[in-house]
């Protein structure tokens, strides 16, 4: 595994002299990436921690409500913790809720990545900091804004682009009409990445029309057979040589 102890622009080739080891660059990674992937990628990537996540294994994100009732934690963490089971990363926006647990769960059973919608220096919500930091020391968090940059809530909706476009597939464990989770759900359907809405959902005007455009439900029958159809990302030997 390669980890980065300090933050890091993605931007360009990036050599760490404390691990003494090359990094690919992140115009490697865009070079994987479709036509309407590279349209919608961020211009800089910022990471810290365990970079090969980006490229190992699969990758799914898991998000929800911030205000999340117990059921929605309760689904949060069991489809975490089965993600896990399969040697999946789980991928989540370290918000209050359901990513929280999403992560919380993935830190006992197997990896997560954090996609900050702040500079990686600061955690939002702050009671997340701790968690950020376990995250940082053994896992991987990622932000496309520099330190300094002012938190704002355009930043979110810009954010869960970035994490559609690194994972395989979404999960929608919970929602609202009002959530932002929705942004989370169109960013992964625009660019052709699985997305998967649970059934407890499926009251919400948005989730429905989601199913037009090929989103797909999840229910307690069909949930383990959909996630181990889930598609493996391939990335060139060449790429994977330099982790």
């Amino acid at each position: 595994m390669l980890f980065l102890r300090r933050y890091y622009s993605f931007s360009t080739f990036v050599f760490n002299p404390q691990i003494l080891m090359p990094m690919f660059s992140y115009e490697d990674y865009k070079d994987l990436l479709n036509r309407f992937e590279l349209k919608y990628a961020p211009e800089n990537l910022f990471l810290e921690g365990d970079i090969s996540l980006l490229t190992n294994e699969r990758r799914v994100c898991v998000v929800g409500s911030r205000n999340a009732s117990q059921n929605g934690l309760n689904r949060a963490k069991s489809i975490s913790k089965y993600l896990c089971e399969q040697g999946i990363t789980v991928v989540s926006g370290l918000a209050q809720g359901i990513d929280t647990i999403a992560h919380e769960t993935a830190i006992i059973y197997g990896r997560t990545v954090a996609v900050l919608g702040t500079p990686l220096n600061i955690s939002y919500p702050k009671e997340n900091s701790s968690l950020l930091d376990k995250i940082k020391a053994n896992h991987l968090a990622i932000s496309q804004f520099p330190t300094g940059y002012p938190t704002n809530p355009k930043n979110f909706p810009i954010r869960n682009r970035t994490m559609a476009l690194i994972s395989d597939a979404t999960i929608i464990v919970e929602a609202s009409e009002s959530s932002g989770t929705k942004h989370q759900g169109w960013e992964a359907l625009r660019i052709g990445r699985k997305l998967y809405i649970m059934e407890n959902v499926m009251n919400i005007s948005w989730a429905k029309e989601m199913i037009n455009y090929g989103a797909i439900v999840l229910t307690r029958d069909n949930y383990q057979e959909l996630i181990e159809e889930i598609p493996l990302r391939c990335f060139s030997n060449e790429l994977m040589e330099l982790l």
